[in-house]
């Protein structure tokens, strides 16, 4: 069986270059890695997300958006990562669950418990063995996100606060399935941290990585 990491925090932190970056490093050693990106991954999956993130003028609401994000995640469920752990292979996933509860939940007004529930049907029960939370102050990562805001990204500073509120919430709650990786540093430094957080934990589950 393989082993299923994810990385997720706020827009900004970097998150999806240290997963390229992460990916890249385990291949490098000769493993099988499956990256994926949460929402999209899929035919399905890509429409969902260009409906959920495409556009300040999409209007939908916070329970049509959850309900959007879990069903492109249980298709990717499906089609992608449980065949790749079936495989043996290293899944390597830029968000997953985590998201939606802090999104949706933590920061737009639902009920985290309502979500993981409903999250835990679309994945039919499937999380990450290990969660890496990317984490810095919101205003350092509005500057560094260095694109044009998308439509979750545009809903201001007050509810990015909410948002890293929620991630360290979350985290906090089940450490033995989350790590905080402190990502204000330079994308070198943050990606060795990254590294040897999930080298250490990849070992312990067979996978000796360098």
């Amino acid at each position: 069986m393989g082993v299923f990491l994810s990385l997720d925090g706020l827009d900004g932190t970097g998150k999806s270059t240290q997963a390229r970056l992460l990916v890249e490093w385990l291949r490098g050693q000769g493993y099988a890695v499956t990256a994926c990106t949460d929402p999209g991954g899929t035919d399905i999956g890509a429409k969902l997300r260009e409906i959920l993130l495409t556009g300040r003028e999409q209007k939908m609401s916070i329970r049509t958006e959850a309900m959007l994000f879990m069903a492109s995640r249980a298709e990717l469920v499906d089609r992608i990562i449980r065949p790749a752990l079936a495989r043996g292979e290293i899944v390597v996933s830029d968000r997953f669950l985590l998201a939606n509860v802090v999104y949706q939940g933590h920061a737009g007004g639902l009920d985290p418990a309502d979500l993981w529930s409903v999250g835990n049907v679309a994945t039919g029960g499937l999380q990450p063995d290990l969660t890496l939370v990317f984490d810095m102050p919101t205003d350092l990562a509005a500057v560094r996100r260095g694109r044009a805001a998308d439509r979750m990204e545009s809903r201001g500073n007050e509810f990015a606060v909410r948002v890293r509120a929620g991630f360290l919430v979350e985290a906090r709650r089940r450490p033995e399935l989350h790590r905080i990786v402190d990502a204000s540093g330079e994308v070198e430094a943050v990606q060795a941290e990254t590294r040897r957080i999930a080298g250490e934990f990849l070992r312990g589950r067979g996978f000796p990585v360098l």
